[in-house]
Order: structure tokens, then sequence, then C-alpha cells
């Protein structure tokens, strides 16, 4: 026989699908062509082009520059009119290669003036009944008036500037071009309304206590330098409400000035420390400076409450310095406990804090400071050690938000000190997801506006780490539990949301302020999708590895998502395109299933179909080498005596191994009895590994996966031949719900029967 005819036979055989095909087609009409629809395509055309302020690889480009703003504020806040006054001089260096006309600065505030226009751009419908203070702010004119009043803005030699509001935007004219290199001072003098966050959901504001005392944690407070990156010049998004900032690092000197009996911290150090704490206070400090278990008590419930019955009409300014920070918060009480301890990050000493008010105990006492040190130390592992000299967790009603070295962290106990689960762990969860928020985006600084899924999802997939750290910390914390109960992190968490409705769902790849569920789409889907990466594709050690690169590359920077996704692949030597395409840029589910498992058996005898195929070709059997055939259990060559049949049956087998392998080699080779087809099928878009658990007819399982390029040739089914010793009597694809399988009906072979009515009543009777 000669080779062509040879080796047209072995594709015959071993490709008998694809042959079939081509013959039924002869006679169908031909398909139009297609663009390359392949889900492993390379992201070249998404993906921006690499430059000298980007490199391919994920890294800063060689000319990567980013500007810098370093303000010097002087804050008065007055705890009567509950109002901001302030004076700030911003120093902007310009860094870029551009020369710049004009400067723009961010007005937050904005967004609660009377002529807002962010409550225009959401819907609304005629509620059956509405809260009362709901109601006028609504229909009776009555709203908050929280806008910057913007009172001068000078250049450094006191002459007025001109400048342009636009919403939440302002452009400041300067007198000439800012060039590269060139620093321009400027002063900006203003005040506003604060507004109380427990009935506006202000992200910062005031809580009025019971007894007519406020609690301030105080944000978005100043105006605010804009960015200008290499990517799109000056970002000019309007702030409509929810979005977050993008801001340039610089360095803050800031004078707080509140009532003499308040209670402060804020962002950066402490200057005068010794002129605004008691005696007392400077003593627990330095004990909790060399405290690394338990907190120290800097302002005791029993101080905190004594100073609650007076209002103080003296003044006290605290005074701070924070450098390489992006942006600047504070809180300010009389009836604020404050507690300190030491947590060693590297070899440095980081002081964990809590600030809070007595509503917060003794939940917040037992566990907040803990959970801060805790969180810092789990980010540091997977990131880089933590740069600042402390972290704050301030308790604030129905709050959880973040700033450099600062958070408000909600979990409340009622009247009585009594607290559910779901409270302290929904106070644990938001406190290590808000203090985590310091590495992304307030070191990491992304640009949350454009691109929220990079601070929320990637800190989220973090919170996730360090809530299992904790639970391994402190099992006192969670028992009965065996490891803390993460909400969102694990696959199966994320099924719900992408087994829901199409028509409202965006991409992960979406401006924050266009997507549909928010939470699940910023939050829950990035960060269960990089836990897949870490847990079942890339493994711990590739992905740590990876994401350390990408966190201390981009450390006081602005990446960008392809940074991201080039720094995972170039230091992992993953290629990742396939996943970020169908987890962050479309909506596609998973769901891999068992669609058919054929039994074989090995024979001599030739079967029907290679008789079929040489007829077709005017073939004989003497044509043909030595064939080892297979047979479907149940086909028409198939017979019982095959069960009981053994490989030292096949002839052709025998007289080959005898031929071919050497005797000493022999003893070695397997010797299978058992031969299966298994057809796995994918009726989901996004193609992922498949987990496969065999179980064996002696109790015994195994579980093989299969890489997700197994699908790179067909995107709906692929066959796997398992040859075994033992006899498969149970498949499993996803045993341990890893991969966020939508539908797990079709999972298991064989195919679970589906419960009549009388079967499901039936169950629910045993079950009782």
């Amino acid at each position: 026989m000669n080779f062509k005819r040879l080796l047209t036979l072995f594709f015959v055989v071993m490709l008998t699908g694809w042959a079939q095909a081509q013959e039924d087609g002869e006679t169908e009409a031909r398909k139009p062509g297609h663009y390359n629809n392949n889900r492993f395509k390379q992201l070249y055309e998404e993906f921006s082009t690499p430059n000298m302020y980007r490199s391919p690889n994920g890294a800063p480009g060689p000319n990567y520059y980013q500007q810098q703003a370093d303000y010097v504020m002087d804050i008065e806040l007055d705890d009567e009119k509950a109002r901001i006054y302030g004076n700030e001089t911003i120093t902007y260096t310009n860094n870029s290669p551009d020369e710049l006309e004009y400067l723009w600065v961010q007005l937050d505030q904005n967004v609660r003036a009377q002529d807002s226009k962010s409550p225009l751009i959401e819907p609304s419908g005629a509620a059956p009944a509405e809260l009362a203070s709901a109601f006028v702010g609504k229909y009776m004119g009555a709203g908050f008036d929280g806008g910057f009043k913007i009172q001068e803005v000078k250049n450094e030699r006191g002459n007025p500037l001109p400048y342009t509001i636009n919403r939440t935007m302002m452009r400041v004219e300067m007198p000439k071009v800012l060039k590269t290199g060139e620093s321009f001072s400027f002063s900006i003098k203003w005040w506003y309304n604060i507004p109380e966050h427990t009935i506006d959901r202000a992200r910062s504001g005031f809580e009025t206590f019971a007894d007519g005392n406020r609690g301030y944690v105080i944000a978005q407070f100043y105006p605010r330098m804009a960015v200008y990156s290499d990517v799109e010049g000056w970002q000019n998004s309007q702030f409509w409400g929810r979005d977050e900032f993008a801001l340039p690092f610089g360095d803050f000197e800031v004078n707080i000035t509140v009532p003499a009996d308040h209670t402060l911290d804020a962002t950066g150090k402490l200057l005068n420390r010794k002129e605004v704490f008691t005696k007392a206070m400077m003593d627990r400090y330095e004990r909790a400076k060399k405290s690394y278990d338990k907190p120290v008590i800097i302002v005791t419930q029993e101080e905190a409450e004594a100073a609650s019955k007076g209002f103080s009409k003296q003044k006290k300014t605290w005074k701070f310095k924070a450098e390489n920070v992006r942006d600047y918060g504070f809180a300010t009480s009389r009836r604020y406990i404050w507690d300190m301890m030491a947590v060693k990050i590297g070899n440095r000493d980081v002081m964990a804090v809590s600030v809070y008010p007595p509503e917060g105990n003794p939940l917040w006492e037992d566990w907040s400071t803990r959970v801060v040190a805790s969180t810092l130390k789990s980010y540091s592992r997977m990131t880089f050690d933590y740069p600042y000299h402390k972290a704050i967790s301030v308790h604030a009603k129905n709050q959880g938000m973040e700033y450099p070295m600062i958070c408000w962290n909600y979990g409340r106990p009622d009247e009585d000190g009594n607290y559910s689960e779901r409270t302290k762990y929904g106070m644990m969860s938001v406190i290590i997801h808000e203090v985590g928020h310091n590495f992304f985006p307030m070191i990491v600084n992304s640009d949350e506006r454009q691109w929220t899924w990079m601070d929320e999802g990637i800190n989220t997939f973090v919170q996730y780490v360090a809530e299992q750290d904790f639970g391994e910390e402190y099992p006192e914390a969670i028992a009965p539990n065996q490891a803390y109960p993460s909400r969102r992190g694990p696959a199966k968490n994320i099924v719900d949301y992408m087994a829901s409705d199409q028509d409202n769902m965006a991409p992960i790849m979406t401006k924050g302020l266009n997507t549909y569920s928010f939470g699940a789409n910023a939050y829950a889907k990035p960060a269960t999708g990089l836990n897949i990466l870490r847990e079942t594709i890339m493994g711990r050690d590739l992905f740590d590895y990876s994401f350390r690169t990408y966190s201390q590359r981009w450390m006081f920077k602005h990446p960008t998502p392809e940074d991201f996704f080039r720094t995972m692949e170039d230091a992992s030597a993953v290629d990742l395109d396939w996943f970020w395409r169908s987890w962050f840029y479309t909506t596609d589910y998973t769901d891999i299933g068992v669609e058919d498992v054929k039994k074989f058996y090995v024979t001599s005898k030739m079967n029907k179909q290679v008789r079929e195929m040489m007829e077709a070709r005017g073939m004989q059997e003497s044509d043909l080498p030595p064939l080892v055939y297979l047979v479907e259990e149940g086909s028409e060559d198939y017979e019982e005596s095959m069960k009981n049949a053994s490989l030292e049956d096949v002839t052709t087998l025998q007289e080959y191994i005898m031929d071919n392998v050497d005797a000493s080699d022999r003893a070695n080779l397997k010797k299978p009895k058992f031969f299966y087809e298994v057809v796995f099928e994918k009726p989901g878009g996004i193609p992922m590994p498949i987990i496969a658990e065999y179980t064996y007819s002696d109790g015994s399982t195994e579980r093989i996966t299969y890489p997700a390029q197994i699908w790179r040739k067909n995107d709906k089914s692929v066959g796997k031949v398992i040859a075994s010793d033992k006899e498969i009597t149970k498949i499993v694809v996803d045993p341990d719900e890893e991969t966020a399988d939508i539908d797990t009906s079709n999972n298991t072979w064989p195919k679970r029967k589906k419960l009549g009515e009388f079967d499901k009543f039936k169950e629910e009777v045993k079950g009782e």
C-alpha cells in the first residue's frame, strides 16, 4: 500500500465526523466567509497600541509621566451651622510634554447644588408612598443647598484669576501657558453647607445623635485638581453622584480648626500631638505604639460621653502633613472613642486605628482595629508593604467610603448593644474593603470614573483573600463557621447574576455610571473572575507573582486596564486574552456539561464502519497495516463476549507489541480494560477549563482538568477518550463549582432524573 492511501485511511478513521460532513456538504450551498470570531483570538483590536508612555509588557514606559498637585489648606468646621470654610493654595506641576493653557478643578460638592442636573438623569415614577422628608425635597422645592460657594480664585500675588464653573468642574485661566517642568500656584477661598449623610446618603457629611451632637466624616470637601494624563489629557467626565474620582498625587499641609472638645483624626501625620492631646492621651498613645496584639484606648467611652454633655465655644486647630497622597479626609466629633494598636509591616510599625461613637460598642471596641491590622497584613502580602504610617477605620451609620489612610464604615449594634451575625460580618467586611482601598485606588491609582472595576473589583478580590486570612487569624471571631462567610469571591456566588436577564447586563469594561447592576458588575464579577484565575486557571503561585508585579509596577501611578491585563500575562507566561475577552468584554456566561458517554471494546475484528470505508475506496484488508478496532457497546458489531475479552486477545495488538516493544518495556505497558468516549458540551459562551471528576466502580475518584484551550477549534462540543483499568460509574463536571457554571443540570453523567411533583413531595418528607 502506498503512503498516500495509508494516510488517507488514517484520516478517514481518525476524523470520521469531518469526512462525513465533507460528503454531506457536497450538495449544500457554500457558506459565506466570516471574520475571525475565535474566542481565543488575541486582543490586538481592543487594546491600545503600546508607546513611550506605556510598554507592551504592561509596565510604565520609559517616558511615563504624571502631574503633581500640592495643597496647603486652612479648614474650619462650624459645628453650629454645619458648615465648612476653606482657604487653599494649590501648586500644580506640569510634568507632561504638553503646554497647558488652563487648569481643571473638580467641584464635587456641586452635585448637591440646588441647580444640580444629577437628579435629572435618573428616571422616576410615582411611588404609592413617600417619606415626608423625601416628598418635601422632591416636590416642594425645599432641596438642600450643598454646592460650593466659590468666594475668590487668585494667583500667588493675590490678583484675581478668571474661572468658569461647569457643574462639577471649574476651569481656571492662567496668565500664560504652563510649559513642561513648570509649576503654577493659585488659591481658592470657599465654603459649603455640610449634608446630613444619614438623610441624603452622601459619601461625606454628618450624623446627628440623639443628644444633639454630630459626628462628621468629611471628604470631597475641597476643590481638587483633575487628572491630566497620557491617555486622555484632562479627565473631563462630570461627577453625577455615583462615579468615583481620578486624582493626581501630591503633598498636603492641612490645618483643621474644630470645637476644642472634639476628637479628630485625618489623612497624614499629626504634627502638634502634644498641643491637642491630654497627658493621659499621650501616655496611652505611647503604649499603643508598642502593643501588637491588643488595641489601646486613647479616648475612653466614659471620656467621650462626658465631652458630649458640653458644647465648647472654644476652638482647637489640628495640624497634619501628608506626603504622596491623592486625596484627603478627616473625621471629628466630641462623641468619638479612639483606639490604636501597632502592626508590623515589613520592617516598619504601622498604627491600626479606630474612631467610633458609643453607639458602635461593644462591636467596634472588640473588633474594628483588629480587622484593620489583619487587613494591612493580608494586602501587603498580596501587593506591597503598606507605605503609610497609619490606617483609620471610622464608624459612621450606613457608610462605606475610602480615602488615603482613613475610611468610614457601617455596622451598628442595637440600643442594648446586641447585634446579629449579619451586622458583625457586614461591619468586618466593609472595614476590610474600605481599608483595602488604600491599596486600590489610593496607591495603585486607576481612573475610577472610567473603569470602576479597576478599584472596586480588584479590591473586592483582595478583600476576599483578606477575609479568609482574618478567619484563620481569629477563629473565635467567626465561630462556629470554619471559614469566613465571604459574600463575594467564590465562583458559585456570582451564578445568579451571570444567569440573569441579558437586557439588564453590561460588560465589566463599561463606564461605571452606565452599568445596570452596579454591585454585581463593578464589584462581584471582576472579583470572581480574578479568583477563578487564581484558583482554577493560573494557580496561586503564578497568579500571586503576577498580581504583585502589577501592584508594584503601578504604585503611585495611573494604570489602565491594558496595563493590568498585559502585566498579568507578562509575569506569568499565561496567554489570558481569551479570558479577558469573555469575562470582561462580554456578558457571556459559563455552561459546560456532559453531552454523551459511549463505551467501547477493543477487538482485532474489523468493524462495519471501517469495512464500509474500505469498500467505498476499493481497498482490501490486505492493504491495511495492523489495526486495533473499537466497537461501541450496543452497536451492530458489538458482541457480549467482548465484555470478558482483554488486550491479550487482540492479536494484531499483541503482534505489534512483540515486534516493536523491547521485552524490558513490555512490563511497564498499561493494560486498560475499559474505553470511553466522553463528549463535553458548552452551551455557554465563556470557554473554561473542563474540570472532570471520574468515579470508578471501586469507589475511587480521579480528577482531570482539561485546559480551556480544548475549545479552541470547536466552541460547542469536544470529545475525550478515557482508557481505564476500572469501569467508570459517574462523571461530574466542575464538582467544586469553580467556574460559575449557570446550569448544573447537565454536569453529571448518568444524567440526574428530574423529579416529578410526587417524587419531590416524597423527598421533602424524607428530609423532615
